[in-house]
């Protein structure tokens, strides 16, 4: 029987520091190995991983690195989201961290819905017309053999990152940019607006692409899984589940992706704490056949500080502000 632990982390900007800068990377990775080493994953999906450079070699994934050593996914092949020369991003990589075969990759990032346009109402100077409206983040697509003893027994593993809920900029609206100071109250609003629109965008893709998966091959396993930056019951999470109940089509019944949240306690089920309250953001959803291999899931939220009040700076707080979920499966 194969046992695969399976998790997604939003390691919230994990980057080296210069010398004097606090905290720094080996302040962090003193808090947040153990996190690593208690996942015990087989395949881990990361997200908010920056990218180190080093002269006359390629940026890499340096930092994320120097966190897996010593742990169960020390050394282990990075599949990372990356431009087009190769290297990794500057910031906020998506990266899957496994020793189990890969067989397959892709990104995906306006490949299956074309780049928003939109003109914008408070922009100061005004917009000619329709601009694009860039979605940040790539999406992360693995074909993973999880069976040495019989190979091809694949699992479609896909890394998200969707768009925060913080307003994207408009010219001429921000008039403090470090603090966030807005100089109207509609332009806050358009801009909170354009996040939503970005953050669909993102979740149609996806959705597109487990379409396609399941189009290709109706009996494959797939798990979407990493930060969607959305809770349960809103929009974005809701339209990658497919869920009959939005639908109203009984057809597409095998075709829902089931979050794993489902089984863990409503008072534990929480991946950020803010404002007082906790919220799930962090996912991983599933196709209804792995349900019968599922043996259950993990939050490792026990102290998760509230990343909202005054006094919750990275100084004090250098673990990540997101806790990880891992789940458990067996295959026979």
């Amino acid at each position: 029987m194969t046992q695969i632990r399976i998790a997604t982390f939003n390691l919230e900007n994990l980057d080296e520091t210069a010398p004097d800068a606090s905290p720094s990377l080996d302040d962090r990775i003193a808090l947040m190995k153990p996190q690593i080493t208690r996942l015990r994953a087989d395949i881990a999906c990361f997200q908010e991983v920056h990218g180190q450079e080093r002269p006359g070699v390629p940026r890499d994934l340096l930092a994320l690195k120097a966190l897996l050593a010593g742990t169960n996914l020390d050394g282990a092949p990075l599949l990372s989201t990356k431009p087009a020369h190769d290297a990794v991003f500057d910031v906020r990589n998506l990266v899957i961290a496994t020793h189990l075969p890969v067989v397959k990759h892709q990104q995906l990032k306006n490949d299956l819905v074309a780049e928003p346009h939109y003109q914008r109402l408070t922009a100061e100077p005004p917009d000619p017309g329709p601009v694009p409206i860039g979605v940040e983040r790539p999406i992360l697509h693995a074909q993973i053999d999880i069976d040495h003893a019989a190979p091809g027994r694949l699992l479609h593993v896909i890394n998200v990152h969707l768009k925060s809920k913080l307003p994207s900029d408009i010219p001429g609206q921000v008039s403090d940019p470090k603090r966030g100071i807005w100089r109207t109250a509609d332009g806050w609003a358009e801009g909170s607006f354009l996040s939503s629109m970005k953050r669909m965008s993102q979740a149609l893709e996806v959705r597109r692409l487990v379409d396609r998966i399941l189009d290709d091959d109706p009996e494959a396993r797939v798990i979407v899984t990493g930060d969607f930056n959305a809770e349960p019951e809103e929009v974005p999470v809701l339209a990658i589940c497919g869920n009959v109940e939005d639908t109203n089509n009984g057809e597409l019944a095998t075709r829902v992706l089931v979050p794993i949240e489902h089984t863990i306690p409503s008072d534990a089920r929480y991946t950020l704490f803010h404002h007082g309250r906790g919220q799930m953001i962090d996912h991983m959803l599933v196709t209804r056949n792995l349900l019968a291999h599922y043996r259950g899931s993990e939050i490792h939220n026990e102290i998760l500080h509230d990343d909202s009040i005054a006094f919750a700076t990275d100084t004090k707080f250098p673990e990540s502000d997101h806790a990880p979920v891992v789940a458990a499966f067996d295959f026979d």
